[in-house]
């Protein structure tokens, strides 16, 4: 080897002179070809995942596995994404709102459908009370026809007579009037509804058209005017009776009260409208002679009479209101009323009864008891005017109802969905930001805080812990509580780590510096030792001890590197790169087999030249210790036209898989933290450590003639002296060592 210098920046960059410029000839080291080279060699460089020892490296530590963190016991699948337990918080708690929501909704509902039944059957009583006032009307035209045509027909009048035909028209329009309601009727029981009443009207439209034959045989029989009371009694019965059926169609037990009393005074009514005719038949036209009643009519009448009773105490008993004041003026204060009332009483009391009464006509009769008949009337008009306003509170108390309910029930749905939304909100708040800050905490900060932990002084690293922020005293704020705990006793105990590690760096680079003070005495004392012996033997003897020596500076040296130090001193001035690569070179145990071929002239910058002799000699290491003993390990050089140079350094080993490759290389460019796996593969770690240090690129690659290529680039900065060339500059170095080597260059610029 030619020009071997110091690399620890005592001297100057001239070569230092040894009393010679070969190192002699040294026994070679026998060994073995091994697997292919990996990384640094001098402590023992790595191959297929298996440390190397070399004459150098003294015993390794046992293989102790690295302690893993262990996964939790238990099942770690999931289960199915539809499971209650895998849902996401905010789809919980909606689906629990939404059961209690859905069930007051249905409620109100329920109770918004009934208020809504309640209307439409308010809807169809009134319907039904108008319907029951054209047939009241229908009853009073039918009672008066029936009662004033009495007297005439009775004796021999004609039908066509102007009395007769005009009553007849006024039941004709009544009639007209009430046929022309139920078809409203008819209409609305086509949605289900009055379907009885309807039936009811069918019925009674059919007897109605009856009424031209009542009228065609109206008091034709001589003493029988039973007979035809009794066609028209049945008839007014049937729309007296039809009241009843509409009663039935409403649910309001006040309706229907109204609805009976209505129907029970109407039909006091009729049987003293049946009254007056039985008796109006009797009398004669004038009043000259005395009437003649036929017993069958006077027990028709006393019948009717005795009914009339009744039906007025029925109506007394169930009429909600005051029953005295309403009947008062039928009751004894009218005199007229009071004297037909008696004459009746003792017209139809007894046989004859008429005979012993004062002679009158029945134009008289007819006159004094339609007095009652009027006022009975007006009652009955009371009656329907009550029905129908209290149908119309009814239904607007109903509808407001309804409203009230149904703006009830939105008000409780809004303020329950709107606090539902609140208090969802502020969970779900929590927990995302809970979440969100653990998972920034596992992907992110704790990293970050590991890494300047391991890479810088544990005093100078902020090792604050930044809280959740959740400070609630419910469950999520215990949970982001303990968090914080469990991330606070984390970062402590990665300062804890990391400054422990500083203490072994600390005595790393203590023992070191020691050991290296020692060996830099060592080394002078060979020297001195070699420049005053002329015994050729005894000369091999001292080169081999200051080969040694070399190396075990360089083991010390390792050491400094993993405590993360640079080296002491510096040398200050570019050196060649042909002599960087002998020193290099020289630092190998097998330093004869290391052929130096097509080296630029180019010089490296001083910083950079002890830690690149320390980077190329755990290269030419493992390369010489993994290859067969009788190889030749190449070192080449290539000057790239931006001024950058690359070294490469073939060996003729086996080979690397190309994954083994990839995974070497991936730790070449991110060297991984200081553990007991770096102490066995020393030389790999401090070769990526050295070429981060100073932007140095290293990548190993299968060779074409078997074995493997370590391609070195040297940045422009550590290239050219320290110092970049003019852009554009003409004579830029190009690329050396043919086509095969600018291939080469041009895949590491890459």
């Amino acid at each position: 080897m030619q020009g071997r210098f110091k690399r620890d920046g005592s001297a100057p960059a001239e070569p230092e002179a040894h009393g010679g410029t070969d190192r002699g000839s040294s026994p070679q080291h026998a060994q073995n070809p091994g697997p292919t080279p990996v990384g640094g060699g001098g402590d023992g460089g790595e191959r297929s995942g298996r440390p190397a020892v070399s004459a150098s490296s003294g015993p390794q530590p046992a293989n102790t596995p690295t302690p893993t963190v262990k996964p939790a016991k238990g099942p770690s699948n999931p289960g199915s994404r539809i499971a209650l337990r895998n849902w996401r918080i905010s789809t919980r708690l909606v689906s629990l709102l939404a059961l209690p929501v859905v069930a007051a909704t249905t409620l109100g509902a329920v109770r918004i459908n009934q208020s809504l039944d309640s209307i439409q059957q308010l809807d169809n009583m009134q319907l039904l009370t108008d319907m029951t006032t054209q047939a009241t009307e229908l009853a009073t035209a039918l009672q008066a026809e029936r009662d004033k045509t009495a007297g005439p027909l009775a004796h021999g009048g004609s039908t066509t007579s102007p009395a007769v035909t005009g009553l007849e028209k006024d039941t004709d329009r009544a009639r007209e009037n009430f046929l022309n309601a139920s078809e409203e009727i008819d209409t609305a029981s086509k949605n289900g509804q009055l379907q009885g009443v309807r039936d009811s009207l069918v019925g009674l439209a059919g007897q109605l058209d009856d009424l031209a034959k009542i009228r065609k045989d109206a008091y034709q029989q001589k003493e029988n005017s039973t007979q035809t009371v009794e066609a028209y009694h049945r008839l007014i019965t049937q729309l007296i009776d039809l009241s009843q059926d509409m009663a039935q169609a409403s649910s309001n037990p006040e309706m229907i009260q109204r609805t009976r009393a209505l129907a029970a005074f109407s039909t006091a009514k009729e049987y003293a409208s049946v009254q007056r005719a039985v008796i109006a038949a009797a009398l004669p036209a004038n009043g000259t002679s005395a009437g003649d009643l036929s017993e069958n009519d006077r027990l028709y009448g006393e019948s009717a009479q005795a009914s009339e009773t009744s039906e007025l105490t029925i109506f007394r008993k169930i009429y909600a209101g005051n029953a005295a004041d309403l009947l008062s003026p039928i009751d004894g204060n009218n005199p007229t009323i009071e004297a037909a009332d008696t004459y009746a009483k003792r017209a139809l009391g007894a046989q004859n009864g008429l005979n012993e009464l004062s002679k009158r006509s029945y134009l008289d009769w007819v006159d004094d008891s339609s007095t009652k008949i009027e006022q009975m009337q007006k009652i009955e008009h009371t009656l329907l005017e009550d029905m129908e306003q209290k149908a119309r509170e009814l239904r607007a108390s109903s509808e407001q109802s309804a409203i009230i309910s149904g703006a009830l029930i939105l008000l409780v749905l809004g303020v329950s969905l709107v606090g539902a939304f609140i208090v969802a909100r502020s969970m779900i708040r929590s927990l995302r930001r809970l979440q969100e800050t653990a998972t920034k905490v596992a992907q992110d900060r704790l990293p970050e805080l590991v890494k300047q932990l391991s890479e810088s002084d544990p005093q100078d690293v902020d090792t604050s812990v930044e809280s959740v922020g959740v400070h609630s005293r419910d469950e999520i704020g215990q949970v982001a509580a303990a968090f914080d705990d469990v991330h606070r006793e984390a970062v402590r105990l990665a300062a804890e780590q990391a400054l422990l590690r500083g203490n072994v760096n600390a005595m790393f680079t203590n023992l070191s510096r020691r050991s290296q003070g020692l060996i830099q005495r060592q080394l002078s004392l060979i020297s001195e030792l070699e420049s005053r012996e002329a015994d050729p033997d005894q000369l091999s003897s001292l080169f081999k001890l200051d080969h040694l020596a070399t190396r075990m500076r360089r083991n010390g040296e390792n050491l400094l590197v993993l405590a993360g130090e640079e080296p002491g001193r510096r040398w200050t001035r570019p050196v060649p790169l042909v002599d960087v690569l002998r020193a290099a070179a020289s630092e190998v145990e097998q330093y004869e087999r290391i052929e130096l071929a097509a080296v630029p002239t180019t010089e490296v910058a001083g910083r950079v030249v002890n830690d690149l002799v320390h980077l190329l000699a755990e290269l030419l290491e493992n390369a010489t210790s993994f290859s067969s003993p009788q190889t030749k390990v190449k070192v080449t050089g290539h000057a790239l036209p931006d001024g950058r140079v690359l070294i490469e350094i073939h060996d003729t080993g086996i080979g690397l898989s190309p994954e083994d490759l990839a995974a070497i290389n991936e730790r070449l460019a991110s060297p991984p933290t200081v553990d007991v796996s770096v102490s066995r593969r020393m030389g790999l770690f401090v070769v990526g450590r050295l070429s981060q240090r100073h932007g140095i690129r290293i990548q190993l690659r299968p060779s074409d003639s078997g074995g493997t290529t370590a391609l070195v680039m040297l940045p422009v900065d550590v290239a050219q002296g320290g110092k970049k060339p003019a852009p554009g500059k003409p004579g830029a170095p190009a690329p050396s060592g043919g086509p095969a080597a600018a291939q080469a260059a041009a895949g590491a610029a890459a």
